[in-house]
């Protein structure tokens, strides 16, 4: 491989618990949150000798068109925010829609590959992506810029991810229509203030997480804004068992 290509490698992450506390005038949103970044990665090679961006891999055809287009890619507006021109190759091992911060964590690796620091701004680009530029465990605050460090636990985590993927912008406005923070906290599981809004969206969330809780034996949280389902431990069982789905153990990194 030629010297001017740079491989990256762009962690998953993985919102362990989730509260929304507001909404700011400007429409981003506040959360409290505890992310842990995961194993399971894509990987990036950048040549600044040309431009461009190219997505391949397990999880590529996820990706629409339009997601792919160079003006919209989370990887193409880090570039932009970074002041950097490359061709960029996205092999993608984590799925586009699944609550794993995915294109936050490409355009998270693009920026500390350009010594881009600024997480206030890159928590504007999106929200995961200051906690993605830092990685670890932390609690995040804000629109996901304030970073406070914990201490890394190392953690066996099973995620089931459906064949089908969940908009987060939909599921942010599902969350604001329902509008009764209270109602919202008090009728799920206290981890994820996502879920009830996130299976309004789409429906067969619903179904999976019960698949998942017969198979397991335990109930899964959904991660993020979905799709994937996580489980605390390992559950190589499961792959058998929900052939139709994607089961994916990994550990916390």
């Amino acid at each position: 491989m030629s010297s001017q290509i740079v491989s990256l490698v762009a962690p998953a992450k993985l919102t362990v618990s989730l509260k929304v506390t507001g909404v700011r005038a400007d429409g981003f949103h506040l959360i409290d949150a505890e992310m842990v970044t995961l194993e399971l990665a894509d990987e990036l090679d950048v040549d600044v000798s040309r431009t461009g961006l190219e997505i391949i891999g397990k999880f590529s055809g996820n990706l629409s068109a339009t997601n792919q287009d160079l003006t919209n890619n989370l990887v193409s507006r880090a570039l932009l925010l970074a002041g950097r021109k490359a061709h960029v190759r996205v092999t993608k091992n984590i799925p586009a829609g699944g609550g794993l911060g995915g294109g936050s964590a490409d355009a998270a690796a693009i920026l500390r590959w350009a010594g881009f620091t600024d997480l206030v701004s890159a928590a504007k680009l999106g929200a995961d992506i200051a906690f993605c530029i830092v990685g670890g465990r932390a609690r995040v605050l804000g629109i996901g810029e304030i970073i406070e460090p914990l201490e890394k636990i190392q953690r066996d985590i099973t995620l089931v991810i459906p064949p089908f993927g969940v908009s987060t912008p939909a599921v942010y406005q599902a969350f604001d229509d329902l509008t009764d923070f209270g109602k919202i906290h008090a009728n799920n599981s206290g981890v994820n203030d996502l879920e009830i809004p996130a299976m309004k969206v789409e429906p067969r969330l619903a179904t999976w997480k019960q698949r998942i809780s017969q198979a397991a034996g335990v109930e899964p949280v959904l991660a993020g804004s979905g799709s994937t389902w996580w489980l605390d431990g390992k559950f190589e069982n499961l792959a058998e068992q929900l052939s139709d789905a994607t089961v994916v153990c990994t550990q916390t990194n």
